[in-house]
């Protein structure tokens, strides 16, 4: 397993160097700009699409997607960000309690 830390650790930092070495100029560009902004929503997105429809190597679908129905449309209704967090969890929570 320390291996597989210290390799991640590794290309990580690496990463970020790579990302700094970057001229100025590149990173300027409209294009970059706009695929910069997306990609930690991207990322967010397929993190969430995992957590919630994945359980080992299966795809399931049961009280984590009625939580997640229940986030999408409180922060569509713009609640606050506790009141989603909570209610998601209640929902989530209530549903297995019944199954």
């Amino acid at each position: 397993m320390w291996p597989a830390v210290l390799l991640t650790s590794v290309g990580t930092y690496l990463l970020k160097l790579a990302g700094l070495s970057v001229p100025h100029d590149a990173l300027d560009r409209p294009r970059v700009r706009r695929i910069a902004t997306l990609v930690p929503i991207a990322l967010l997105a397929a993190l969430a699409a995992v957590q919630v429809f994945v359980t080992g190597r299966h795809v399931v679908v049961d009280a984590r997607a009625a939580g997640l129905v229940f986030a999408v449309v409180a922060l569509m209704l713009r609640a606050p960000f506790l009141v989603v967090v909570v209610g998601a969890a209640a929902v989530a929570a209530g549903l297995r309690a019944l199954t």
